[in-house]
């Protein structure tokens, strides 16, 4: 399906690597100028080579997303693109016993903030365009409570309401925000997961793992290009009545209506 993105400039936070590179390489094969936002020169150069391996370019831009005056710098260079997917930030699963306000604060920072920061860098000049698509990869942590992730879905809980009040103010205006919350994906972060459950719990990773994956109806953990199919769609002109959706892409796992 070509998904009429030739030609369109596309911004991916976290784009250096898992589901921020997946998306970022879906773009570019339909055909939109791609930039990709991390504040990791290394792996940032690292995606950039794989691409081009494929064919493929990525134009870097290094931020750190946590500042909003980098972040504004940043988007001041690459200018108003008509895309914009979220993927940079992760809170870090931690067990209950080791919480405090400090890495409540940092799970908030990390994850909820880079969002904020990016979107505000973009929606209000989307919307004097009259065009614009976001989608924010969050997390199915934010509808489920789980004690090794408190403030992380708390910082997904509170992206997919912010999410949904863009969504609303600002489609009148042609801007189009959508959320997908992926569960257990296939990406680096799942071995922060497994660290901080088996701190918690004491058993062996492979154990923990095994039951994760026993949990999915689908058998298995997803992969980050399957989040990235959806999200370029979402943010395509295919989806242009897409407007506040909040799709979960778990296989099936979380039981929530």
């Amino acid at each position: 399906m070509d998904l009429n993105l030739t030609g369109k400039v596309a911004v991916v936070t976290g784009a250096s690597k898992g589901i921020g590179l997946a998306c970022a390489e879906a773009l570019a094969w339909e055909g939109a100028t791609v930039f990709g936002i991390s504040r990791d020169p290394v792996h940032l150069g690292k995606a950039r080579e794989e691409l081009s391996a494929k064919g493929l370019e990525l134009i870097p831009e290094l931020a750190d997303l946590t500042d909003p005056e980098a972040t504004a710098a940043a988007f001041a260079r690459i200018g108003v693109p008509d895309i914009l997917i979220n993927c940079a930030g992760a809170a870090r699963q931690i067990p209950v016993d080791e919480l405090s306000s400090t890495t409540l604060h940092a799970a908030m920072e990390s994850k909820y903030f880079t969002y904020m920061h990016a979107t505000e860098a973009v929606v209000r000049p989307m919307a004097e365009r009259g065009s614009g698509a976001i989608v924010n990869v969050v997390g199915q942590g934010g509808k489920s409570a789980n004690p090794l992730h408190i403030g992380g879905g708390a910082a997904n809980a509170a992206l997919m309401l912010a999410s949904m009040g863009y969504a609303k103010a600002y489609a009148g205006q042609g801007v189009r925000v959508n959320v997908i919350n992926p569960g257990l994906t296939l990406t680096g972060r799942v071995d922060d997961r497994l660290d901080a459950a088996t701190r918690a719990s004491g058993r062996p990773r492979e154990e923990l793992l095994a039951g994760m994956v026993a949990d999915i109806p689908l058998g298995r953990a997803g992969d980050p290009a399957e989040v990235a199919n959806v999200a370029v769609f979402l943010a395509s002109p295919k989806a242009s009545y897409v407007n506040g959706a909040i799709i979960a892409m778990d296989g099936g796992a979380t039981g929530v209506i």
